[in-house]
């Protein structure tokens, strides 16, 4: 069952809509309505991508680093958002705890609230 906090793959479209790259994404929420739309943001191991005060980098050495499936070191992209039905995901590799999830969509609220 898809959860906020879960780490699931997702085939990303890239920026200029030419082809798409299997990849963790990290799932926000289940959009309301009758639909099983889904809010992703992409996760990705290019730590150069970081927007300081805005993302969430997921280190190595991170409490919640061993429970979320990932390879290495990586960010989580609030820049990267997606919804997407619940039936294109390729399946959950593994979760963040509550904490950090707190802080990320904290961090999108407040870019959201103009704060």
């Amino acid at each position: 069952m898809i959860h906020p906090g879960q780490i699931v793959l997702f085939s990303f479209p890239h920026a200029d809509n030419v082809g798409a790259k299997l990849r963790p994404a990290m799932v926000l929420g289940k959009l309301p309505g009758r639909f099983d739309d889904w809010l992703i943001c992409m996760i990705s191991s290019r730590l150069h991508h970081y927007v300081d005060g805005f993302d969430e980098v997921i280190r190595t050495d991170a409490r919640d680093y061993s429970k979320s499936g990932l390879k290495t070191q990586s960010v989580i992209r609030l820049g990267r958002l997606a919804v997407i039905d619940a039936g294109l995901l390729k399946g959950a590799i593994g979760e963040i705890d509550s904490e950090r999830l707190g802080r990320i969509k904290a961090n999108l609220a407040n870019w959201l609230l103009g704060s």
